[in-house]
């Protein structure tokens, strides 16, 4: 499948280009979906829109089937988009009005994919000080993730997050019950599949601890 989303202008201001505003960058993402979904079928494309020209574009090697485009949203107007142009919705919040919007949007029963992260160690403060370290960029407020535009930028913001914050929101220690019912949270907001990406460097225990104590809970 392939996953969209309205972008970060981390990963979009090297073009020297304004970075748009939301409502911008949501009118731009449906156009791009219905130009790759026209792509898709394998014809000669050209298309002049409000945001993109495309001339006699084609893909010359297509999937039997079109490649299945899942949209990422993180608030109720991306949600909603998601619904109406998505063939499955990608969230990172447990959040039960989200994904009923998505489905009351056009979403109906298709796929809604959520990702979260722990920080499993046997250890919980070595636990703590990998999330803090690596991805306390992810309790930044409003919408520094989507406009800070440089590495550096994120690095200077990550100072003002406290240790404790990244602990409110994600297990960050080895014990299954807690990382259970953070999955749970996902899966009782309605969410098909949740992903879980292992934060700190203990793979092995990670998988290990949660083949044999994490997932006999969820099932």
């Amino acid at each position: 499948m392939l996953g969209v989303g309205s972008g970060e202008a981390l990963n979009e201001h090297v073009l020297g280009d304004r970075w748009p505003s939301v409502g911008v960058r949501q009118d731009m993402l449906e156009e791009a979906v219905d130009v790759i979904r026209l792509l898709h079928k394998g014809h000669e494309v050209s298309h002049h829109g409000p945001h993109y020209e495309v001339q006699e574009a084609r893909i010359y090697t297509c999937p039997d089937q079109p490649v299945p485009i899942y949209v990422s949203g993180f608030g109720p107007q991306s949600a909603a988009l998601a619904g109406r142009i998505g063939d499955g919705y990608c969230t990172a919040m447990p959040d039960s009005e989200l994904i009923k919007t998505f489905r009351d949007s056009g979403g109906g029963s298709k796929t809604v994919q959520a990702g979260t992260k722990v920080s499993w160690d046997r250890d919980a403060d070595t636990a703590l000080k990998a999330a803090h370290r690596l991805w306390a960029n992810e309790q930044l407020p409003g919408r520094l993730a989507q406009t800070l535009p440089t590495p550096q930028d994120f690095a200077d913001a990550m100072t003002l997050v406290p240790a404790e914050k990244v602990a409110q929101s994600m297990a960050c220690n080895n014990n299954p019950d807690e990382h259970a019912a953070q999955v749970r949270r996902y899966l009782d907001a309605g969410a098909d599949e949740v992903y879980v990406q292992q934060i700190g460097p203990d793979m092995d225990g990670f998988f290990t601890a949660w083949q044999r104590d994490v997932l006999p809970q969820l099932v």
